[in-house]
């Protein structure tokens, strides 16, 4: 047990998401407890993670967790594992929820440089029906940045991929490649503008569009003689269209397929998302829980060969260094394990003082001078 490693999670507490700075020591190695030497809590050391309360080893949720998350499917764990199929469910509902704290904190707050998002929407099997799964795609990394599940295909879902999309991205030349979808346009046209600054006027400022925002559009029709593809350009000139693709890609054509090769694995991994299947989620909650652990397992665990680097020793000797999306993105700084993954802990925001009329008290300054610099 290390306390410098460790943070209070207490909310209420001055010295909460801090570590390293000594306030932390260990309460009871027995029960793996801490102690918070500013709010005089003990927690437990397993707080803010998927095993937190579970009675059960950790190591075999973490194995069932991972084989869940690779495509096997739950009959077999029941019959392997012997536990039972709802509590199953409930580890997978808990490392969704935890996946999902882990995407927004490690990819969501970022600011990237896209250079190229391809986006595309998969069709799922839950009871009674079926829904939509709207993701997106950064090109030069393989980052998966979020999905958005909806009943409808509408501009709604659309409209909330781009916000998620628009949240991340610099302002830089963007190329975004989506398919024949009539939404996906008008929804990314609204989300990248931005306000004009109206110095005292009253009412709503004007929003303004990027300037360097290209929109290209791949266009699939089956016929007869096979597959017709249209590619057009929706949005933007087509020599800004061509450095875009130069410098996310390496050059080639208008495409979607890096996002198709991403759906590929999700239907490989998620039974429920696959063309032609029995296997259905009984809950759209857990058609999300899965959506987020396997991007997150895609993002953090899995090294894609396509992102590797080449490593020269000498002149006529080299190795391959392998790269996980996040890494590419510079996210991390190596390949997360599943453990390593499923005991991530999410820091709280930073503690403000809560506000009050007049003067501060010596103890409220001295907590801010300590813990607010």
């Amino acid at each position: 047990m290390n306390p410098q490693s460790v943070f209070c999670p207490n909310l209420a507490c001055a010295a909460r998401g801090k570590q390293g700075q000594d306030n932390i020591s260990v309460h009871s190695r027995k029960e793996k407890r801490y102690r918070c030497a500013v709010c005089q809590q003990t927690f437990s050391a397993t707080k803010d993670t998927l095993f937190y309360r579970l009675r059960t080893d950790s190591v075999q949720v973490m194995l069932v967790i991972t084989l869940l998350a690779y495509g096997c499917p739950p009959q077999a764990i029941v019959q392997a594992f012997g536990y039972d199929e709802r509590t199953v469910k409930e580890w997978w509902r808990r490392s969704g929820e935890h996946c999902r704290r882990v995407h927004e904190h490690m990819v969501e707050t970022q600011q990237l440089d896209l250079q190229q998002v391809q986006a595309d929407e998969i069709k799922a099997k839950v009871q009674g029906g079926s829904v939509w799964m709207a993701m997106a795609l950064m090109v030069p990394t393989r980052l998966w940045l979020g999905g958005v599940i909806s009943p409808r295909r509408d501009l709604e879902l659309i409209a909330k991929l781009a916000a998620k999309v628009r949240g991340m991205a610099l302002c830089r030349p963007l190329l975004l490649a989506v398919d024949g979808l009539v939404s996906y346009v008008s929804a990314f046209r609204a989300a990248f503008r931005s306000p004009l600054p109206r110095h005292g006027q009253p009412g709503r400022p004007q929003l303004v569009a990027w300037s360097d925002i290209a929109i290209v559009q791949v266009v699939k029709h089956r016929t007869a003689a096979g597959l017709d593809i249209v590619r057009r350009i929706v949005q933007g000139s087509a020599p800004a269209v061509t450095q875009l693709l130069t410098r996310s890609q390496g050059g080639g054509v208008i495409n979607t397929a890096y996002i198709e090769r991403l759906n590929a694995t999700f239907r490989q991994r998620l039974a429920c998302l696959a063309r032609r299947t029995r296997s259905l989620a009984q809950q759209q909650a857990t058609l999300t829980a899965g959506m987020y652990v396997v991007g997150c397992f895609y993002n953090f665990c899995d090294e894609h060969e396509s992102l590797r680097l080449r490593l020269w020793i000498t002149e006529r000797r080299y190795r391959w260094v392998q790269r996980t999306p996040a890494m590419a993105a510079k996210l991390t700084d190596h390949c997360w394990t599943p453990a390593e993954l499923l005991t991530f802990k999410v820091p709280p925001p930073p503690w403000t003082p809560p506000p009050r009329r007049g003067p501060q008290s010596k103890q409220t300054k001295a907590l801010v001078a300590r813990w607010c610099s």
